[in-house]
Order: structure tokens, then C-alpha cells, then sequence
């Protein structure tokens, strides 16, 4: 299925996208408004805990809600619009964060999904999908590729835990009630749309401190990798989940399918930005244990005809250009 006909099963629907000003959320409101055939209506919920409004397209058929997924008031707002589609991908983001924070993780990544479910299941949506993380369900000791009939009990962080949990919710949800629920399990986002900052990815932070002629710091050797997936291709392949009948009661990996050395992301971001300041080595986070990742996307292959088409490099560019483009922002909003 091409991806205009993916976007032609949105025409005159009604779209709730929690966590919406993020990376991926923003540029699945960016997607869906440049669709010929129009969804009546947007509508994002996101506290801006870890995101801008102005990284939201200003459209009259976006209606924004300021306010957390676990704000009752807030989300009768949002679901007062009786969406037919929810894509909830608002989380209390970051390992680290999670680390520092855990009952936030747990209330916002558990609780939080909860509610959403419990929403949506009262409105009766045509499709669920969950952003699940694939780096965070497989555990430290999965063989790879990593393959979807794999889930680890032994995880290294409350966020990675609370992602299991919202999965089983989702699962309970399917079974239980009938919510055509689909499970994503995305791998390394990137892209535009993602400010640097505290707990922040390691890309937009690497391409700050290039810009800013500051050596790279890499926790570990370097030669640890990641399977890095462009948003655009992340964003078709939710997409896709939301309309594939297939999809429903399954979680899928949404990847690149290439593993990626971090030294290498480094050399090349310096590269892009000119600088000359290098890399420093510090030593590796205590939780993280993953020396290798790269996902298996046979399944989403097969059920959705997902193909990722943004090579790294290419990523990379987009992102660094997004990033110098919106500098100014960046400053004011984040604080540097």
C-alpha cells in the first residue's frame, strides 16, 4: 500500500494524538495536513513537559489541549471530540529521567496509558496504536535480531517496565473489551522536531554541542550501535498501523534495520557542524547494559508493507538542518 492511499483511509476523521508536539507527534500532524484527503479534525493533548506548541503546524483544523493525559478535565476535552483514531504517544520520555524519577514514570507511562485506554474504549475508536519502545521490551540479552515474539521480564529502567506495562494493558484491553488496539515498537527516533536538552537523544544533543565547537561525549567505547530510525519512516509506519486490519492485536517493530556505531554518529555530526573539538569518553551509564541493537521489521514487512527509506546520513542532515534552522527557538525554549 502506498503511502497516499495510507492517508486517503484519514479523509474526514476525527484524530486524537496525545504527547502530539513531540518528534513523532508533530510530524504525524504535519503528515496528515498535507494529505489530499483531509481528516476533519486534529486534536493533540501534550503537557509540554518534554515539547513546544510552536513545533506544532498553526492550522484551523488542529485544536490544541494544554494539560497531562492524567488531568481528567483535560482529557474529557480532548475526548469530548469522540475521535475515531487515538495514536498515544505521550510518555514520561528518557531512561535516565525515568531513573531519576520513578514514580513519575509510573504514573505518566502506566496510569497515564490507562486512562487513555480506558477513554478511548468508552468513545469506541476505530484503532488504538500504542508507541511502544523496542529498546526498551526486548531486555539486555535478547538474541538479534530483535523479533517481536521476544519480551525480556528482566529490564534495566522504570521506563523500559512501564512500556511492558502500557503493552499488557493495550493486550488486556484487545481481549477483554475488543479495542482494536495495535502495538508499535519504535527503535532510536530521530529527526526533526526533536529539541537537544536534559535527557534528551543522543542526535539533537550531538548536534548541539557540534554546533557549539564542544567535544561529543560518548558513554562507553563507541563501538556500541543503535538501530537510529528517521521520524518520516517512523511516522509512515504508524501511519499504516492505524489502517491495516492485520495489525490489530499485534506489536510490530518500526526500524531501520541497521545497526549504527556511535562513534560513527559522532565523526559524522562533527563533520556536518565543522567541529573540530573531537569526541570525549565517559564511562557507560550504570543501566546501560545494551552493547548491540538492531530490530527484525520481517513483520512489519509483511503485514503493513512498511520500508524504511532514510538512510542515516541523509537523517542526519535533515536533522542538523532543522536544528540550525530553528536555533533561535531552541534557545529561548530550552535554555542554553
Amino acid at each position: 500500500m502506498r503511502t497516499e492511499n495510507v492517508l486517503d483511509h484519514y479523509a474526514g476523521k476525527r484524530i486524537l494524538i496525545t504527547g502530539g508536539s513531540g518528534c513523532i507527534g508533530s510530524n504525524l500532524v504535519k503528515t496528515l495536513l498535507k494529505a489530499e484527503s483531509e481528516p476533519e479534525r486534529i486534536v493533540v493533548i501534550d503537557d509540554l513537559s518534554a515539547s513546544y506548541e510552536w513545533n506544532l503546524p498553526k492550522d484551523p483544523r488542529v485544536y490544541f489541549v494544554k494539560g497531562s493525559i492524567l488531568d481528567e478535565e483535560r482529557m474529557k476535552r480532548a475526548f469530548s471530540f469522540k475521535p475515531h483514531y487515538v495514536f498515544h504517544l505521550a510518555a514520561h520520555f528518557a531512561n535516565q529521567n525515568s531513573v531519576d524519577h520513578p514514580e513519575t514514570d509510573l504514573m505518566v507511562n502506566a496510569l497515564g496509558t490507562l486512562k487513555v485506554l480506558e477513554y478511548a474504549n468508552l468513545v469506541g475508536v476505530e484503532r488504538f496504536v500504542f508507541a511502544s519502545s523496542g529498546c526498551s521490551v526486548y531486555g539486555n540479552k535478547a538474541p538479534m535480531p530483535l523479533r517481536e515474539d521476544f519480551v525480556s521480564l528482566r529490564l534495566d529502567t522504570p521506563y523500559q517496565i512501564n512500556k511492558l506495562v502500557g503493552e499488557l494493558y493495550c493486550n488486556y484491553f484487545h481481549d477483554y473489551y475488543g479495542l482494536p488496539v495495535a502495538i508499535a515498537r519504535y527503535f532510536n527516533v530521530y529527526g526533526p522536531g526533536e529539541v537537544p536538552g536534559k535527557y534528551r537523544n543522543v542526535i539533537p544533543n550531538f548536534i548541539w554541542w557540534a554546533l557549539h565547537k564542544q567535544p561529543l561525549p560518548i558513554t562507553g567505547t563507541g563501538e556500541e550501535t543503535r538501530d537510529f530510525t528517521f521520524v518520516e519512516d517512523i511516522v509512515d509506519g504508524t501511519l499504516r498501523m492505524g489502517v491495516v486490519k492485520e495489525a490489530v492485536g499485534e506489536a510490530i517493530n518500526l526500524a531501520s534495520e541497521t545497526e549504527t556505531r556511535v562513534i560513527d554518529l559522532a565523526n559524522w555530526i562533527n563533520e556536518l557542524a565543522g567541529n573540530d573539538a573531537g569526541i570525549v569518553f565517559k564511562p557507560r551509564r550504570d543501566w546501560d547494559k545494551v552493547v548491540k541493537r538492531r530490530a527484525s521489521i520481517d513483520k512489519a514487512r509483511k503485514l503493513l508493507g512498511y520500508e524504511p527509506k532514510t538512510d542515516i546520513k541523509t537523517g542526519l542532515k535533515k536533522t542538523y538542518e532543522w536544528i540550525v534552522g530553528n536555533k533561535d527557538k531552541i534557545e529561548v525554549s530550552v535554555g542554553f
